[in-house]
């Protein structure tokens, strides 16, 4: 991560902060000398959030919450408000994915898609808000995806709940324009996390040949985008969406 902007005395929560974007967030901002709050979902994912919480030091604070049950969420935000006395910014980033033609696509996994992504990004952003009105001060940044512009075959339910964060986040830019507060969206292209793990090589390839660059993200080319619109550099940029995808889309 080569861009660096001061962060001092800011407090962060990331969710799904254990792996992938949302761990190289979380150090990035404290590289940049933020406080920052690790979510994790599961006891499963605790080993990992630890380790990230001892890369980055003494200011880091790991929470294990569900973003996609309301009252793991409130308690979340409790806590973080505990433990760190101000919420500045908040990265909604927990995410899985799965993969299935549209007609074969079990309720089940339509259901998960939108309750972490979608229902995830509202329950912790609306937690957050009354805290930053009373403040006057705030940053919420909302993870999306390149996908939910170009959509992509086996990802029906993931690139609509995309498409639904995109679009919240625009509604939410709007009703509090008149605030310090500002809420923007972060599509990363393919990027190289354990997301892709499962994915066949051959695919991986697809993939590759349709990025004008040539080549897949590394967590490092995505999280400058974070760290910029975390900065005071971006108080205007209210409602946008920044695509760090190697040319994949053009927005």
């Amino acid at each position: 991560m080569t861009l660096k902007t001061d962060l001092s005395g800011k407090t962060a929560l990331i969710t799904g902060a254990s792996s992938g974007i949302g761990r190289g967030v979380a150090k990035a901002f404290a590289e940049c000398g933020a406080k920052v709050m690790i979510n994790y979902p599961t006891a499963v994912e605790l080993t990992a959030a630890t380790e990230v919480a001892e890369e980055i030091g003494p200011n880091a604070i790991t929470v294990c919450a569900n973003v996609s049950i309301e009252d793991e969420v409130a308690k979340m935000i409790d806590f973080a408000l505990e433990e760190m006395g101000q919420l500045d910014i908040l990265v909604n980033n927990a995410g899985i994915a799965r993969s299935a033609p549209v007609e074969d696509i079990p309720t089940a996994d339509w259901k998960d898609i939108f309750s972490v992504h979608v229902n995830g990004t509202f329950f912790c952003t609306r937690a957050v808000l009354n805290h930053m009105y009373e403040r006057n001060s705030g940053k919420i940044i909302n993870t999306a995806s390149q996908l939910a512009y170009k959509g992509a075959p086996g990802f029906a339910h993931y690139t609509a709940a995309k498409g639904a964060i995109l679009s919240f986040t625009r509604s939410l830019a709007l009703e509090i324009g008149d605030r310090n507060i500002s809420a923007n969206c972060v599509a990363p292209g393919a990027t190289t996390t354990p997301i892709l793990e499962d994915v066949p090589e051959n695919i991986l390839n697809d993939i590759r040949a349709g990025i004008p660059r040539g080549q897949l993200a590394t967590v490092d080319d995505i999280v400058g985008s974070y760290v910029f619109l975390a900065s005071n550099a971006a108080d205007h940029i209210r409602g946008q969406c920044i695509s760090p995808n190697g040319g994949d889309v053009f927005l």
